[in-house]
């Protein structure tokens, strides 16, 4: 089976029929999906708005980290909360850029109710040229009864560099390597 392509078609190619950017929701249902590791987890975009993203992860026996307890494995529920606050973060600017985690802390408040889907709400709070703040909980019927809270810092980094260009030859930190 072909990979999806993350990237969504450029203005008038052949890829979007009425010749028009995608808007930022159809890029980020798009983006939620593209990674194997979203698509295994099940991560869903329910809405979508400047600066603000809300995800659900369905409940699956799959994801339990407590047997004993059927309680939703903690790197689960971090993952989440990263990936809606990376969707909020992209949602901020357009068109949507390409965004990297530079902090995310997480203060769990209970064990995920089993059997439940959890939910994620992210938004961004301040925002600078470079640098976007987050504040972001996870919760299942209730948003007022948080399975989590969340603070992040991401980072704008543009759109990616074609492939054989000068950034090609560098490695991280954009040093070229020994």
């Amino acid at each position: 089976m072909a990979e999806e392509s993350v990237t969504p078609p450029h203005p008038g190619s052949k890829g979007n029929p009425d010749g028009k950017p995608p808007t930022t929701e159809e890029m980020l249902k798009l983006i939620s999906g593209s990674t194997p590791h979203s698509r295994e987890l099940g991560l869903e975009v329910v809405h979508s708005a400047r600066g603000m993203a809300i995800m659900r992860l369905p409940w699956h026996e799959r994801l339990v980290g407590n047997p004993d307890e059927l309680v939703l494995h903690g790197g689960v529920v971090t993952t989440l909360l990263d990936s809606v606050c990376g969707m909020a973060t992209m949602s901020a600017r357009q068109p949507p850029e390409r965004i990297v985690t530079l902090d995310l802390r997480i203060d769990y408040q209970r064990p995920a109710t089993p059997r439940l889907d959890l939910f994620a709400r992210a938004e961004v709070t301040k925002m600078t040229r470079t640098i976007a703040f987050l504040s972001a909980i996870a919760y299942q019927d209730d948003p007022k009864d948080t399975v989590a809270l969340a603070t992040g810092t991401f980072m704008f980094v543009g759109s990616r560099k074609k492939k054989g260009g000068p950034e090609a030859d560098r490695g991280a930190g954009g040093r070229k390597p020994a």
